[in-house]
């Protein structure tokens, strides 16, 4: 599950009027008598970034992003508990009756969906609108950015590249595979994996595996107004500007044991300067507003904290995700590991991690791909971080040793990253922070010997960009966390051609085919100690190619106004438990 990293900076105070006029007061907490949760109001989300990176539900995989629309608009065949703590991570059904049976060694899964649910336009939701939901995430062409689970996993054959060979519902091509590997017999989906995996339920959780009307599907455009099965279904959308959520008259509480929809109407508000953003938490001027930036600038987060009539209105929590920078090595790129090496070297992670406010808001260096939270899964790894020649605040001398080796090891990559009008191009989110990074990148990578240009990318857009293996640069900037308690959600994902997040792209590599093997030994071990062990090995081979660089097991931090209620932690996707907000009336 990738985050939406944004880099955050020190800016100075600012007055909040721009949106005085927009969003309108709940007043103080103060005022209000009521306790408990309460029905009505809008709540209001505002963001730096100018649109959600997607709507569509095939398309979603941001944590934060997938618990929004499955908290308002869209519904998939199980849920996450809606509970604080570890409890969060059990399942539930949702669209489904049941959290899923298995059988043929866990080759095989079904649901049956619920009866009486239906689309917002009152027609009733099919076994037909979930195969072919199902059905999109093969249409690569179009339906992108998502998880890659179903190409993976589902029992269809592939090409001699890995490729499935069913191209989904718009082409056709292989449509008989599909068909043999999703069937439905009433309102009963099941689905024929190629191999065992015992918790291929887990996946019923994300909105990649919920239902789409086939009528309804416009295919790149359906990512800007969706068919809700949620309690809210989207009344505006305008990049940019804003996303409005209505009530959805065709929801039924019967139907639907997991949300509560509290408020009437939820909007976002996109666009919003950090310098405007942070005013509004720290003065509580729009008091039914959530932060969904996750966080303020590094100063702004030391004075929120550091009071306690702002710090009652935030959270700083250890969160699930494991921030990094991914080298991209195909050839013409970082296709030499003694170049990667004089990256890691090179790079002061103390000054970015004081730059982002230091271990308590911003983390922890980190040694590996798998977050110390997944526990069974998580080893130390040896080398990286634990190197004698490591230094948190860089060490260009070990560096340009690096670099020398590399003259004979690989003296075209290294005449291009060291050559002032090539160099190294490194992938950032547009944000005001990302630039004051880029400048401690620089200073870095120049003092080894190493050039280094940056582009900075819109942050609703920029995984769209870097995931697009064409345009992709040197560097991509990310972040990553586990999808369920299971490293199966991360080293394949990270590190496997299809895998659905692999801004490495080292499928190109000689060595390629036997690490992906192991991936997929690893993915079928059914044992679940022995499986845990092949991850630590896996991670361990991730970073001796030094694929990664830079690498900070998160800290996050939340904020809201003070006629929010209901504001808790949901470990699960890494953000507030939005299912449980209210707007204190």
């Amino acid at each position: 599950m990738k985050n939406l990293l944004s880099l955050r900076k020190v800016v100075a105070t600012v007055a909040v009027a721009a949106l005085g006029a927009t969003i309108s007061l709940a007043g103080s907490s103060a005022a209000h008598a009521a306790t408990g949760p309460q029905m009505g109001g809008t709540l209001y989300y505002i963001t730096q970034a100018k649109q959600l990176n997607h709507l569509d539900p095939q398309r979603i995989y941001t944590g934060e992003d997938i618990a929004f629309a499955n908290t308002y608009f869209n519904r998939s065949l199980l849920s996450f508990s809606p509970t604080t703590g570890n409890s969060g991570f059990n399942l539930l059904p949702d669209l489904a009756t049941t959290t899923g049976t298995p059988s043929n060694h866990g080759k095989t899964w079904s649901w049956t969906l619920r009866s009486g649910v239906k689309w917002q336009d009152g027609s009733a939701l099919t076994c037909a609108d979930e195969k072919y939901g199902l059905s999109r995430a093969f249409a690569t062409d179009v339906i992108t950015d998502g998880p890659a689970y179903l190409l993976q996993d589902l029992n269809i054959p592939a090409d001699a590249k890995g490729n499935p060979l069913y191209h989904g519902p718009y082409k056709k091509t292989g449509q008989t595979y599909f068909d043999k590997a999703v069937t439905c017999a009433g309102m009963t989906i099941t689905v024929h994996l190629n191999k065992s995996i015992g918790d291929f339920n887990y996946f019923g959780t994300y909105p990649a595996m919920s239902p789409v009307k086939a009528s309804a599907d416009n295919g790149n455009s359906y990512d800007k107004a969706p068919w809700a099965l949620g309690p809210y279904k989207i009344s505006k959308y305008t990049i940019g500007s804003s996303l409005t959520l209505i009530r959805n008259p065709q929801w039924k509480k019967a139907t639907d044991p997991i949300r509560h929809a509290y408020p009437d109407s939820v909007v976002m508000r996109f666009g919003i300067s950090s310098d405007v953003r942070d005013q509004i938490f720290l003065s509580n001027s729009t008091k039914n507003t959530v932060n969904y930036d996750q966080g303020l600038q590094p100063a702004n987060n030391v004075a929120f904290f550091s009071k306690s009539s702002s710090a009652s209105r935030g959270l700083n929590v250890v969160g699930p995700y494991t921030t990094y920078n991914m080298a991209n090595v195909s050839p013409g790129h970082l296709d030499c590991l003694d170049v990667r090496q004089a990256i890691f070297y090179a790079l002061n992670n103390q000054a970015i991690i004081t730059l982002n406010g230091g271990s308590k808001f911003y983390g922890t260096v980190g040694d590996n791909p798998i977050d110390p939270l997944l526990g069974v899964d998580y080893a130390k790894t040896t080398g990286n971080i634990h190197d004698s020649n490591f230094k948190l605040v860089g060490n260009p001398a070990y560096a340009q040793t690096l670099l020398t080796k590399a003259k004979t090891d690989c003296p075209d990559t290294l005449s291009r990253v060291t050559n002032a009008s090539q160099g190294i191009v490194w992938d950032l989110s547009n944000t005001p922070t990302a630039q004051k990074a880029a400048t401690i990148y620089k200073d870095a990578l120049n003092a080894a010997g190493l050039q280094v240009s940056f582009k900075f990318l819109e942050p609703g857009t920029y995984y769209s960009v870097v995931q697009d293996p064409t345009k992709e640069d040197d560097i991509a900037a990310a972040g990553w966390a586990a999808d369920w308690p299971n490293a199966s959600t991360v080293i394949p994902d990270l590190f496997t051609q299809n895998g659905g997040f692999d801004l490495t792209q080292n499928w190109t590599a000689a060595d390629y085919p036997a690490f992906a093997a192991k991936i997929s030994a690893a993915q079928g071990e059914t044992v679940r100690s022995k499986q845990a062990a092949e991850w630590k090995v896996l991670a361990q081979n991730a970073m001796d190619h030094y694929w990664m660089f830079g690498l900070v097991f998160q800290t996050l931090q939340e904020q809201w106004g003070s006629s929010v209620g209901g504001t808790a932690f949901w470990l699960p996707q890494g953000c507030l438990l939005f299912n449980n907000l209210y707007v204190k009336g």
